[in-house]
């Protein structure tokens, strides 16, 4: 069977689905946590949502829904102890991360359920998601991304400077925990995607290739919804070649592999488009008429030297290491 047969397949349609709306979602609220410096949200998140996943398992209820309602109260929690508490947002992460991780165990434990049960969601099982899970992901991820996109003023603005959004009017702690909520709801509905343990990196990767490659905000929150798209349907795509081939490549890892590659390639990209853009920045309007000998100087400056040339008067400026040199005689005046 051909790559082409096998998305074909109603269980692969279901799967190329629930990655499409998963890259759409989880970088949408990504771009908020990495503005508010707090890029390993959904790893706390994730880890909660271990205890939720234990719970439904143990009760036979929903694992999805029971993952929602837990991660929900478990992402509260987080912002009244940010906000209230004594303890500040590292020593609130690592909370989550340890209590979710090690209740999530504990209850499996206690309710007999096999090691493999629970670990289709810390790696994600996208190829085995059942229409029900469907179901909820195409309400939670559209849900997501429309208040994403449509509240994005002000949450960037909550996210950017919280004491100018008060001033401003705007509800911080209302906006603080809806972004929390949002995070909460994106990692459960991507845990059958890239798995509870893996999801951060869809939030966040996508996030930080945007801003390798763009300069505003708008821009950055659409380009990271492209690039999450690219990398959750590409890594499917791919896992899915690799087993015609007798491959075992799982989805979740290989699109997280997929998304740090286009972290990879963007980054010296990035590099390169600031440094032009430091060149092309403009002098200030007041020029001091003094000039200070640079010194020694090896480097000859010309139309070709690779530095940034500023006609000055009846000469030209040249900017090299932060400063601007001009020829004069036999030396180089600095200033």
């Amino acid at each position: 069977m051909n790559a082409i047969e096998l998305f074909e397949l109603p269980f692969m349609q279901r799967a190329l689905i629930a990655a499409l709306l998963t890259g759409l979602a989880a970088p949408a609220v990504g771009t908020f946590l990495v503005q508010r410096r707090l890029a390993l949200m959904g790893d706390g998140i994730g880890h909660v949502a271990v205890t939720g996943v234990a719970l439904g398992l143990v009760t036979g209820a929903s694992p999805l829904w029971t993952a929602v309602l837990v991660a929900i109260a478990g992402s509260i929690l987080l912002e009244v102890i940010r906000e209230r508490g004594q303890t500040n947002g590292d020593v609130a992460l690592a909370l989550l991360f340890y209590g979710g991780l090690a209740g999530g165990i504990l209850i499996s434990g206690i309710g007999n359920e096999s090691a493999a049960s629970l670990q289709r969601y810390l790696f994600g099982s996208l190829t085995t998601i059942s229409v029900d899970d469907l179901l909820v992901t195409m309400v939670l991820a559209p849900a997501v991304i429309f208040l994403c996109l449509g509240l994005a003023p002000q949450l960037f603005a909550v996210a950017q400077d919280q004491e100018f959004a008060r001033v401003a009017g705007l509800r911080v702690r209302f906006y603080n925990v809806l972004v929390a909520v949002l995070a909460a709801v994106s990692v459960t509905v991507a845990m059958r995607t890239v798995g509870l343990l893996l999801v951060s990196a869809l939030m966040v990767v996508p996030v930080a290739t945007s801003q390798q490659l763009t300069r505003s905000f708008r821009t950055t929150i659409a380009a990271a919804m492209v690039l999450g798209t690219l990398a959750s349907v590409g890594g499917l795509v791919l896992a899915a070649v690799a087993s015609t081939h007798d491959i075992n490549a799982t989805p979740g890892p290989t699109i997280v592999l997929l998304a740090l590659a286009g972290y990879v390639i963007a980054w010296p990209v990035g590099v390169w488009t600031r440094h032009r853009a430091r060149l092309r920045a403009p002098f200030p309007e007041t020029v001091p008429t003094d000039h200070e000998p640079a010194g020694e100087h090896p480097h000859q400056h010309g139309p070709r030297c690779g530095h940034l040339a500023v006609p000055h008067d009846d000469h030209v400026d040249y900017v090299h290491d932060g400063h601007r040199h001009a020829e004069h005689g036999a030396h180089y005046d600095e200033h």
